[in-house]
């Protein structure tokens, strides 16, 4: 069994197993090999998996040769039909975009097992890597927001004067939220939270932040966790709601995504016309559209005044640890995927390794995606 490390597009400076990890599944009889400057940018050179015993290659030999192929981003269409049939691709492939991209996987005979389908169940936790990543999405949204506010987060009083702390609106407490709340009350700043969930409220005021609540909100206890879609009649009483609290906030952080559709629209035109000019907003939703109409993914906007900053990459801004987690939680999902002796066994009779299953023998497994190849 040969598992190949895969070196990762530009401006991803993650990589899929850090060395300790690789030799992790060495143990288990597993043949680790890499491709060469795998995990340059993540602090991790060619030296560093050659001290643990494992060699490098170039891509096209790892591509030809291995049975599982770890990479974050995938790979290139033009890449698949230099693979054998049978060859387990495993990353963070966000199949719901990329329906068609799927189906050219299927076509091939290869396996594909995408990190962001894994259910999210108390059993998944120690594998989801949603949650490691956003986690580390979170803190650096807050710091890049300090990076380009110019004024103090918190409060000062000297003996030039008081200077109020800096007030923050977090939209969406999901895990990224939850940090960035965290991180935010640590620099001193006054946050307040908005979230259609009603069941985060406990976990937002214990982080000392205020929970901005609008009634009506739909169930979204059987979401996995996820956010849903809402009545038009709440949309209307939480933009009314939002836009109220905006006005007042010097940094915006938004978090709102919904799987397989585009982004919310949180923050209006309208809106960004009531912030003070030097209000700066973190768009982590970016790259599924964003949560303002004027969000570009890895990019800066400048609108009234207010600099909205699209960024979905954050994780990769921590390449090391990003990578350290992201690397745990992959070592751990092959144990669902790997027998004692270290060949692979495909269990589909096992929730999470069904759930995380997109394209095998030939044929795309998942529901979702199906309906979207149909439509």
């Amino acid at each position: 069994m040969i598992a190949g490390i895969l070196k990762e597009p530009k401006g991803e400076n993650r990589v899929s197993l850090l060395p300790e990890q690789a030799e992790v599944l060495g143990k288990r009889n597993v043949e680790v090999q890499v491709e060469k400057g795998a995990g340059d940018n993540a602090f991790a050179d060619e030296q560093a998996y050659k001290t643990k015993g494992f060699s490098s290659y170039t891509r096209e030999e790892l591509l030809s040769r291995c049975d599982i192929i770890l990479s974050i981003q995938g790979i290139k269409p033009e890449e698949i039909n230099t693979i054998k049939k049978g060859t387990v691709v495993l990353g963070v492939l966000q199949p719901l975009y990329a329906a068609a991209l799927m189906q050219q996987y299927a076509n091939s005979g290869i396996t594909v097992f995408s990190m962001d389908m894994l259910p999210r169940t108390s059993r998944a936790q120690s594998m989801d890597v949603l949650s490691s990543q956003a986690n580390i999405a979170g803190y650096k949204a807050v710091l890049t927001a300090a990076n380009h506010y110019g004024r103090y987060f918190p409060m000062f009083m000297t003996a030039a004067g008081s200077i109020a702390p800096a007030k923050i609106l977090i939209l969406g407490a999901g895990v990224a939220g939850l940090q960035a709340i965290a991180t935010a009350r640590r620099l001193g700043a006054v946050v307040e939270v908005f979230d259609t969930r009603p069941a985060v409220k406990e976990e937002v005021m214990s982080l000392g932040a205020k929970f901005v609540e609008v009634d009506g909100v739909a169930d979204a206890s059987k979401a996995g966790g996820y956010a849903v879609d809402q009545s038009e009649d709440y949309k209307q009483r939480q933009q009314q709601k939002i836009a109220d609290h905006i006005a007042k906030a010097d940094i915006v952080i938004t978090t709102a995504q919904i799987p397989g559709k585009k982004a919310p629209l949180l923050v209006t035109e309208e809106m960004l016309k009531t912030m003070r000019h030097g209000s700066v907003i973190v768009d982590i939703a970016a790259a599924t559209g964003g949560n303002t109409p004027f969000t570009k993914n890895e990019e800066m906007v400048s609108y009234n005044g207010v600099s909205i900053i699209g960024n979905s990459s954050l994780p990769s801004s921590m390449p090391y640890d990003a990578s350290r987690l992201y690397g745990k939680n992959i070592t751990n999902f092959l144990d669902l995927l790997l027998d004692k002796e270290g060949n692979l066994h495909l269990n589909f009779d096992d929730d999470l390794v069904k759930g995380t299953c997109v394209v095998h023998d030939g044929a795309i497994v998942n529901e979702s995606v199906k309906k979207l190849i149909s439509q």
